[in-house]
């Protein structure tokens, strides 16, 4: 038994009140009576909060309202059939068969990976039909137990078909492996399932696994599913087959994601897997949900054509999207509309104005594979690249702060009395709005936002160090690497001490949560264990051994940064922008960009050198989208329509800091476009440094001007590395003989 459901859990054929709130109630005090969860109230709260965000129903006649709530104890299913049915929110009217699923606030993995195999399953129109002929509460039981492969399989019910065919997929542990299912072996399943007749779920699929291994690819009651699932949420509908027409057919890679992460996200999937099935689409999925998730290969990524998002919440790390056209709706529309968000997704693929996902500078999210098979490098560079790209926003937020502030108090603000106290904060001492200094309301406007961003500056380590542990143990590892992120700014250890504390706290994190636990204690790792272990060692470790070093070290670097001067400077601004221009927001641009930003806290009025840098990053990255518009309009001939339209965007791109504007030029010509993107950063990365030019803000391109110090110099920089980037690459076109592409090249 998975001890999810029991018989006391389960109503049958009763009228619950007609209403969402009045099921929702009945099962609630159901878990409650059970002693599965301590309060009817807060689990009524919780139940409905969740229900208010999205409706829970879904097609089929189907609800599964579901929340994680502090009340529950254990994880539960409460299930009624009722009648008459409840308006539930479905488009294909209301639902006579609901399943609650309680989880506790800690839930651990096995339960969530048994709720969110449940939701699969419900689905799938012969398990349906199977609750609804079940005559008791033991029969529903042993059909939910049987769906998540706890349980013995039941016999086929009076609907002719059976339960377990809701149970097609292996569990498999959380965040690790990869599943898939050819379409060919859908088909192959589907044509077994006909051979065989009504009388039973038909496995005919061949499953591939990374990291675990599952049938897959049924037929049943005329309903046919490509698709597999492992435990960590990866779904794939297969390699497809080329299409009746004889040309190849689309690639798309898609996200589902709802609030709770515990059945929509899930159901999204599998229902985006079959009907890409059904088109003979390659589809592969990935679920950020509760039970895990297995990020989607960025190989994988690289190739689609286009992209589909149907969440909720916000995609994690949508940065590895950037520059792919999109479609996005609500978690909902994946589950109803599935074909339709498919077929809207495959036209973007050939529509070169369609919206394309946004990213640019490295500010949006990592390369992150399957971490079942990533080696220690890639994966150390994805926890740095992650922590970077959380960090940003405070850096940001930050930066422009204090440049607005400057620009309204003075660059007096900073400086600081004899005592060593600033005269921003003079100028806040004892005053308010209805109380203003002797300097008036400018200065004193200036001062509150200077005061600001340094606050939001003061995030900058603990946000790099936590967000470093998230991308390595998950949510567990958030609040140690916060710790130790705090700890390496205690120690003056700056960046580089958040870097090493992060890693301690993930890795450290990491080995803790790997232990065998009594079921008991399982809930109580994630929020209690974990971080008290992670925090302990990770923080311990800096505090007594590694934060002086580290200090000393850090102080070093920004001497060193410091007394850069002449050819010194100027030659590390070529290599940032080479760096900056080589592969237009993959990892080495990553790489430049995270150097300019992990140190822009440092700067300061006496150390200008962090400022700088990033002042020679952002220039650099901007010119690759800039020259590749300006080479559209110097030698039109050079490029096809597609590319022409595209080099009209890149001119704003380009403008907003956005490398990856450039991407559709790279794919179509990179032997050629790849060295001019590359001599173009060079030349503004050289210029900016050779000239002193600052920029307090990392992002936001040509729109922070108010940020950059020296702006004239900042435009001529671009201004000449548009000029290098273009010239060069029609130079090349010219020498070469250019291969102008005859379909239209889509980015």
């Amino acid at each position: 038994m998975s001890e999810l459901i029991t018989p006391e859990l389960v109503t049958l054929d009763q009228d619950l009140g007609g209403t969402r709130e009045t099921v929702i109630r009945h099962l609630a005090e159901k878990v409650v009576a059970a002693g599965r969860a301590t309060t009817l109230e807060e689990l009524f709260a919780d139940a409905m909060a969740r229900e208010n965000k999205t409706a829970t129903g879904v097609p089929g006649g189907i609800a599964i309202p579901h929340c994680r709530s502090a009340a529950v104890t254990q994880a539960s299913l409460a299930m009624a059939r009722l009648k008459p049915p409840v308006d539930w929110g479905a488009k294909d009217g209301p639902a006579d068969i609901v399943f609650f699923i309680a989880a506790p606030e800690g839930a651990d993995q096995e339960h969530l990976q048994l709720l969110a195999k449940l939701a699969r399953s419900l689905i799938k129109k012969d398990f349906t039909a199977s609750l609804r002929s079940a005559e008791t509460p033991q029969a529903i039981v042993e059909l939910v137990d049987g769906a998540l492969g706890l349980g013995p399989l039941p016999e086929t019910g009076q609907s002719g078909t059976a339960a377990a065919s809701a149970s097609d997929s292996a569990p498999a542990g959380a965040g690790s492996g990869t599943s898939g299912a050819t379409a060919a072996g859908a088909a192959a399943g589907a044509a077994g399932a006909a051979a065989a007749g009504a009388g039973g779920a038909h496995r005919g699929a061949h499953a591939e696994s990374a990291g675990s291994e599952g049938p897959a690819g049924q037929r049943s009651g005329g309903e046919r599913a490509g698709e597999v699932h492992d435990g960590g949420g990866t779904a794939t509908s297969g390699e497809a087959p080329a299409s009746a027409t004889g040309t190849a057919p689309g690639r798309l890679v898609a996200v589902t994601a709802c609030p709770t992460g515990i059945a929509h996200t899930y159901m999204a999937a599998d229902s985006l897997a079959a009907a890409a099935a059904e088109r003979g689409i390659d589809l592969q999925v990935e679920t950020q949900g509760s039970a895990g998730s297995t990020p989607l290969d960025p190989e994988v990524i690289r190739n689609a054509d286009a992209v589909i998002f149907a969440v909720d919440v916000d995609v994690r790390d949508k940065g590895r999207f950037a520059g792919k056209p999109v479609v996005s709706g609500p978690v909902k529309r994946g589950i109803d509309e599935p074909g339709v968000m498919i077929d809207e997704a495959l036209a973007a693929a050939k529509d070169p104005n369609a919206r394309k996902v946004t990213g640019g500078g490295g500010t949006g999210g990592e390369e992150r594979g399957s971490t079942g098979g990533e080696s220690f490098g890639g994966q150390l560079k994805r926890a740095l690249l992650t922590g970077v790209s959380y960090m940003i926003p405070f850096v940001a937020g930050g930066g422009l702060l204090i440049a607005l502030g400057f620009l309204l108090g003075g660059y007096e603000l900073s400086l600081s009395n004899d005592e060593g106290v600033a005269n921003g904060d003079i100028l806040l001492d004892g005053t308010s709005i209805f109380s203003l200094p002797p300097d008036g309301l400018l200065a004193y406007l200036g001062a509150v936002f200077w005061k600001i961003g340094n606050i939001s500056l003061g995030f900058l380590v603990p946000a790099l160090a936590g967000y470093i542990a998230y991308a390595l143990a998950d949510r567990p590892g958030i609040a140690p690497g916060f710790t130790a992120g705090a700890v390496a700014l205690y120690m003056d250890a700056g960046f580089l001490g958040g870097i090493a504390g992060g890693l301690l706290a993930g890795y450290v994190a990491m080995w803790v949560g790997g232990w065998k636990v009594p079921s008991w204690l399982r809930g109580l790792m994630p929020v209690v264990i974990i971080p008290l272990i992670a925090s302990l060692i990770a923080s311990g470790l800096l505090l007594l051994v590694l934060g002086g070093p580290i200090a000393a070290l850090t102080l070093a670097l920004n001497d060193w940064l410091s007394g850069l001067t002449g050819v010194a400077a100027i030659g590390l601004g070529v290599i940032l922008g080479l760096m900056m221009g080589a592969d237009l927001g993959g990892p080495i641009n990553k790489v430049a960009y995270a150097f300019a930003v992990a140190g822009l806290g440092e700067g300061a009025f006496d150390n200008q050198a962090p400022w700088q840098i990033m002042a020679a990053v952002m220039a650099a990255g901007m010119v690759p989208p800039l020259g590749m518009a300006l080479a559209t309009v110097l030698d039109k001939t050079q490029f096809s329509m597609a590319l022409r339209e595209n080099g009209k965007a890149a001119w704003v791109l380009g403008a907003a800091f956005i490398s990856e504007g450039a991407i559709p030029f790279a794919a179509s010509d990179p032997l050629r476009v790849i060295p001019s993107t590359m001599i173009g950063g060079a030349v503004a990365g050289g210029i900016c440094m050779a000239a002193g030019v600052t920029s307090q803000a990392p992002h936001g391109g040509i729109f922070v001007f108010f940020a950059i110090g020296n702006f004239f110099m900042f435009v001529v920089a671009i201004l000449a590395g548009m000029v290098a980037s273009a010239l060069v690459l029609v130079g090349l076109k010219r020498l070469t003989g250019s291969k102008k592409a005859e379909e239209p090249v889509v980015a």
